[in-house]
């Protein structure tokens, strides 16, 4: 017997601007559900989460919620305000114990700033906050965005054994397979359900899409006859024929709604260039730490030509700091490493550098000026090359910061994958991207017959297209595995369990830079062995003054910078600034891009005096 809903929308209809979104939606959610919303991006997936969460008002429907149940919804880019993090976290209601307990088991200092966080500090926050509410319904917009597999999967041990009702949007398959029993689709604006898990979705979508094809088959051969019906003399009897004469602009109207709302398809491209050399790189005992965390440890391994490396690890474990290593653009403590020859190299990093504020669409795709792009060796409009990726080109003079978290990842491969490149080297490049556009990224590499290096949490994304994997545990350990996710399991079980079960570190109120960017040592290793400790009988008691005043300094400097950095940053987004005065707009360019590198030079800096402070025990 079903049982009645506990959150439930009726014939919704909701028009955004000349876009209409949602035309009679209808979603119920029963307690204790465990439900997926599945769709492309710019569907409204967001959007509809809001309107459940009851943020936005649809333009007509219905909307029912069982009494006194709470309805909490973590969104997709959270915004982390407030003092420090228990502040934001007991923001919503909960009590002052609870927000404490749910930021410490996620990991996270209740008493530490909301200033600085990372993706995925903002992401726990986020959701420490929502569990911390006890809502009757969970909705949650990208729960696995900036989040590590071990963080993952605690997710999944946490949502489990939650009572509440779960409806979930991700890009994760193997996050949806482990957590629904219940699929929603959002398509053509309106919804349809499917009473099984995310492992049956892409067969039950296969036959709807081959049942509506025969009935798009069907009513254009009925719509040809009609036509010629009407060019044979429907004047002559008008009367008579009326009503086929309605059939058919009824028919026509129908045709036109389903051109309308046939969605532009992804045309990404991939030219591997010229074949490298069979070696395409060599690390042998690589060594490389930061102060005393030492990163890597007696690090080797062997690329060939046509290999997929997957490279896998909790946050801050060093991946993006491996790849930079393998890459030759960050020097190794101890180690070598060699490079092969004619290597074309793309590189899509975590920290997505290459999108600037300010800068528009047009901008990043042609930076040099013009409408011309070179795609794969051939000149292209820009335009043109845009619209591959789903872009209109009303959007070509729109700043990236306006951009969705999907959208800008979409730019971002634009941006790499108009190059040849015999050496394709992603790091996390799965965030906010749709399944459409995965399925399609992951059929390009699966193709493609250059080198893959891939840095990334997504399990199925993993299993699908690594040859071999290595894994970091951010201790200085490593292994490699032939094969993807599954086999890693199977062949190293327990390697991340001391990671899982240690306490989070200490991180310094403006937050280490995410990983991803490059990170200066404050000290290095010798030999790649472990770091040089102190003899104990020498150690001082306390921080000298020198140190002492320094920190002092830090601590006063660091909130001066980010609060240059939003104030240019906040310059930038004026779209205009360029055209008007191209000279401001490069003075406040460079005065950003240095404020950013000395609060990362400062925040290594701070990290390093209080971690000796903690050490000499004041």
């Amino acid at each position: 017997m079903s049982r009645a809903p506990i959150l439930a929308l009726k014939d919704v209809r909701l028009q955004d601007g000349p876009v209409r979104l949602f035309d009679g939606v209808d979603l119920a959610l029963e307690p204790r559900a465990r439900a997926c919303l599945v769709g492309r991006n710019g569907a409204g997936k967001s959007t509809l989460l809001r309107v459940l969460a009851g943020e936005a008002e649809a333009d007509s429907g219905q909307r029912t919620l069982q009494p006194s149940a709470r309805v909490v919804r973590v969104a997709q880019e959270p915004a982390i305000a407030g003092a420090r993090l228990v502040d934001y976290a007991a923001a919503g209601g909960a009590p002052h114990h609870r927000a404490e307990a749910e930021l410490q088991a996620f990991g996270l200092d209740p008493e530490r700033t909301t200033a600085g966080l990372s993706g995925g500090e903002q992401r726990r926050a986020a959701l420490a906050r929502a569990f911390a509410e006890d809502p009757e319904v969970l909705l949650l917009d990208e729960p696995t965005n900036h989040l590590d597999i071990l963080a993952i999967e605690a997710l999944e041990a946490r949502l489990k054994s939650s009572r509440a009702a779960l409806l979930i949007v991700s890009h994760d398959r193997a996050f949806l397979e482990h957590m629904t029993r219940t699929c929603f689709w959002l398509e053509g604006r309106q919804v349809r359900r499917l009473d099984q898990g995310f492992a049956a979705f892409d067969g039950w979508v296969e036959k709807i899409a081959e049942a509506e094809a025969e009935a798009a088959r069907k009513l254009d051969k009925e719509l040809e006859r009609e036509n010629h019906w009407m060019a044979r003399g429907v004047t002559a009897r008008r009367a008579r024929n009326e009503g086929r004469r309605r059939k058919l602009m009824a028919l026509r109207e129908d045709k036109a709604l389903r051109l309308r709302s046939a969605q532009g398809s992804l045309a990404m491209g991939l030219a591997s260039g010229g074949a490298s050399g069979r070696r395409v790189l060599e690390a042998n005992d690589i060594a490389k730490a930061f102060g005393e965390r030492v990163v890597l440890r007696g690090f080797s391994t062997r690329v060939m030509r046509g290999d997929r490396l997957a490279i896998i690890g909790p946050n801050g474990a060093g991946k993006s700091t491996l790849v930079k290593i393998l890459l030759g653009q960050l020097e190794p403590d101890a180690g070598e490493v060699k490079l092969g020859t004619n290597l074309e190299i793309a590189y899509l990093d975590q920290a997505r550098a290459a999108l600037k504020p300010g800068q528009t669409l047009l901008q990043t795709l042609a930076p040099l000026g013009g409408e011309q792009v070179m795609v794969r060796g051939r000149p292209k409009h820009v335009a043109a090359y845009a619209k591959e990726f789903l872009f209109d080109e009303r959007q070509m003079r729109q700043p990236v910061e306006s951009l969705s978290g999907g959208e800008r990842n979409r730019l971002l491969l634009a941006r790499a994958l108009a190059q040849p490149a015999n050496l394709l080297v992603l790091d996390e490049p799965t965030n906010d991207l749709d399944m459409d556009t995965l399925d399609l990224l992951e059929e390009l590499l699966a193709d493609y017959d250059g080198t893959l290096i891939l840095v990334s949490h997504d399990r199925d994304f993993i299993e699908r297209l690594a040859t071999s994997t290595i894994a970091l545990d951010g201790r200085g350990r490593s292994v490699e595995t032939p094969g993807g996710w599954s086999d890693f399991l199977s062949q190293n079980p327990g390697f991340f369990g001391a990671v899982a079960t240690a306490k989070p570190p200490s991180r310094p109120a403006g937050g280490l830079p995410p990983e991803g960017e490059d990170l200066r040592p404050g000290s290095s290793l010798s030999g790649g062995g472990g770091g040089r400790r102190p003899t104990e009988g020498a150690r001082p008691a306390k921080l000298s003054y020198k140190d002492s005043r320094r920190l002092q300094e830090l601590e006063a400097l660091m909130p001066r910078l980010q609060a240059e950095i939003k104030a240019d940053e906040a310059m930038l987004e004026d779209a205009g600034l360029y055209a008007r005065d191209p000279r401001r707009f490069d003075e406040v360019m460079k005065a950003l891009e240095a404020a950013r590198a000395r609060l990362s030079d400062s925040e290594l800096e701070w990290l390093a005096l209080e971690e000796k402070r903690e050490r000499l025990g004041g």
